[in-house]
C-alpha cells in the first residue's frame, strides 16, 4: 500500500490571498516593526522579499524600493479581542501614536466600529496600518 503525499484543498471557489507585496525603503525595519506591533515573528528571507507571515495563510512580503518614493496604502489587520490591548500597549512602547480614524485626526484613542475596537497607525514609510476586532458589516 503507497501513501500520498497530502496536498491541501485548493478552494473551488472564490480566491484566497496568499501574499501581497509591501514595499520599503528599508524592509527589516519594516518587516520588524509591524511583527512587533502583531506579535509575530519575520521570516528567513526569500530572494528580494523579507516576509511577515500572518498566521492565517496570508504572507506579507517586504520588498526594499530605494530609488522612489514609497506609495502609501492601507493595510488592515482583523485580530483577536484578547490580543488587541498588547498590541495598543506595544505600539505605546515604541512611540506610535495611534488613531481612532483613518486620518489620523483622533491621537491615542480606538474605535468601536461594529461592537468591536480598532486603531490605525503609520508604520515607517508611512502605510496606513489598522488593527480590529471586528470585521467591517457591508451591505
Amino acid at each position: 500500500m503507497s501513501h500520498a503525499q497530502h496536498t491541501p484543498d485548493l478552494p473551488t471557489t472564490g480566491a484566497h490571498l496568499n501574499h501581497t507585496v509591501v514595499f520599503a525603503s528599508d524592509r527589516r525595519l519594516s518587516a520588524d516593526f509591524l511583527a512587533a506591533v502583531l506579535g509575530l515573528e519575520v521570516g528567513a528571507p526569500f530572494g528580494p522579499f523579507l516576509p511577515v507571515d500572518l498566521g492565517n495563510g496570508v504572507t506579507l512580503d517586504y520588498y526594499e524600493k530605494r530609488d522612489e518614493p514609497i506609495q502609501s496604502q492601507h493595510y488592515a489587520f482583523l485580530v483577536p479581542e484578547e490580543r488587541f490591548d498588547a498590541m495598543i500597549g506595544r505600539l505605546e512602547a515604541l512611540g506610535v501614536t495611534y488613531y481612532a480614524d483613518p486620518r489620523h485626526t483622533e491621537p491615542g484613542r480606538v474605535n468601536d466600529l461594529f461592537g468591536g475596537r480598532g486603531a490605525y497607525f503609520g508604520d515607517p514609510d508611512g502605510h496606513n496600518m489598522e488593527i480590529m476586532t471586528r470585521p467591517y458589516v457591508r451591505p
